[in-house]
């Protein structure tokens, strides 16, 4: 199999609390008011990635994995995680804040979930004007202060809210709570996992006036009650690899391209690239492939050398 960058049918997710810029900022074909999830890269079950282009478009990436595990993913991926898709890459739209949660870590989603946890990151695409996010407390805290807060109604008085831009980095480690605000756009990546704690809704109810579920008992022994630096600062050198966010579950680069990138990678993982402003080309044997604004990439293990052309900002995901 002679493999070429690839790219995937986007799942889309409603959600409560979803709008419409997955459309008018980031060109997807959404067809309802609510989307708040464009999810670009997945093998979480029930919802596993397909092919959309090019001789192995309708394979999905577990049928990837199993007829070319090493040239797909990559040896170092297989060592770490076996024939398993690592991380889930997605687009989300929050036109109005999204649930207080967090994640719980690798132990506890095991012993309770049978899967991974949820390290995630952030990259904020859009926001609008004094959007906001919260991420950790405001000061550290513990049990019996989170509880009572939680029970009075008051749990974001005790929290960290901060105003973001475009361009604003996020790392959440496990246990860290936190809600995007509403008015923003985020590409979010992180381990292959659904698995939310939810613990404030602010007394929403759906459609059918039901309440979502809370989470509550659950969180209490995921959550880490001190403060957190989430914010990461990061260069932004024009053609070239920044480092942005490296953690033990991926690394994220930020490529601001504004003439070209000759990239160059070993051939142990596969690398995805997220465009978030812009346009840009790859060229790769002699073809040239076209990518917009909201457009998600797979460079798989095997390729060692592809050229980026174009004007746009990219983040770069390897293992």
């Amino acid at each position: 199999m002679k493999f070429y960058p690839l790219t995937f049918d986007p799942i889309f997710k409603e959600r409560i609390w979803g709008g419409t810029k997955l459309k008018t900022a980031l060109n997807k074909s959404i067809s309802s008011q609510i989307t708040g999830e464009s999810w670009e890269l997945s093998t979480v079950p029930n919802d596993i990635s397909i092919v959309n282009f090019g001789v192995l478009k309708g394979k999905n990436v577990n049928e990837l994995i199993d007829l070319y595990p090493n040239e797909f993913l990559g040896s170092e991926v297989i060592e770490r995680f076996g024939k398993e898709f690592p991380l889930l890459f997605k687009f989300i739209d929050a036109k109005q804040d999204l649930s207080i949660q967090l994640h719980p870590n690798d132990e506890l989603a095991k012993k309770r979930h049978n899967c991974s946890g949820k390290t995630e990151m952030w990259y904020v695409i859009q926001a609008d004007n004094n959007a906001r996010l919260i991420v950790g407390f405001k000061e550290n805290s513990n049990v019996e202060n989170y509880k009572k807060n939680l029970e009075n109604n008051t749990l974001v008085s005790i929290l960290n809210e901060v105003q973001v831009k475009a361009g604003d980095v996020f790392f959440l480690e496990t246990g860290t709570i936190h809600a995007i605000g509403a008015g923003i756009v985020v590409a979010e990546i992180q381990q292959t996992s659904d698995v939310t704690y939810r613990v404030y809704d602010f007394d929403r109810v759906d459609a059918a006036g039901n309440h979502r579920e809370l989470h509550t008992e659950l969180a209490l022994d995921a959550l880490n009650y001190n403060t957190t630096e989430a914010h990461v600062s990061y260069k932004n050198i024009i053609n070239t690899s920044n480092k942005v966010v490296h953690c033990d579950y991926f690394k994220t680069n930020i490529i601001p391209i504004e003439t070209s990138y000759c990239w160059n990678k070993t051939k142990d993982a596969f690398t995805v690239l997220m465009c978030t402003q812009g346009v840009f080309d790859i060229n790769f044997n002699g073809i040239i492939y076209s990518y917009k604004k909201g457009d998600t990439v797979l460079i798989p293990a095997v390729i060692d050398k592809v050229n980026l052309t174009g004007n746009a900002i990219i983040l770069e995901i390897s293992i």
